[in-house]
């Protein structure tokens, strides 16, 4: 559903872009998205189970591979993803609150997925990765690399 506004002087309404109309765009993005994913959390997977293989804990792995995924991510995500110019330092704080809430849907998901329910945490993990990036796509797109989050 497109809103509509009145365009100045003939008074017929036109097609107004908002963050999600923008359909072409979007779907850029997510195939950008997408691809930067595919490089950061393929490698950043890996590692977790060459990790946990080698003994470390399952959420001991993934918070340090965490930090380190988001931050690899932030340049990726800024640059090529959403190809952002507006303020690095607005940008780069909403990021960090946004991979926050990421960080701890994550840990939500283990501890519930694997110490409650058993599940083995390969699995979980691999599941994580899609839910959580799929949180991130949305909260970057409107909240974090948004047209407007440079402006003010």
């Amino acid at each position: 559903m497109v809103r509509r506004q009145r365009t100045k002087g003939t008074g017929l309404p036109h097609a107004v872009a908002t963050p999600w109309r923008r359909s072409d765009q979007t779907w850029v993005q997510l195939i950008r998205y997408g691809l930067v994913g595919i490089v950061s959390n393929g490698a950043g997977y890996l590692a977790y189970l060459l990790i946990t293989h080698l003994g470390g804990t399952p959420k001991t792995t993934m918070s340090a591979l965490y930090v380190i995924g988001a931050t690899i991510g932030f340049f990726g995500n800024r640059n090529v993803t959403f190809s952002h110019s507006g303020s690095y330092l607005r940008s780069a704080s909403r990021y960090v609150l946004i991979h926050t809430i990421g960080y701890f849907i994550n840990l939500t998901i283990l501890l519930v997925c694997v110490d409650k329910l058993g599940y083995p945490h390969q699995l979980v993990q691999a599941v994580s990765i899609f839910a959580v990036a799929a949180f991130l796509f949305t909260a970057f797109k409107l909240f974090v690399f948004s047209s407007t989050s440079g402006k003010r």
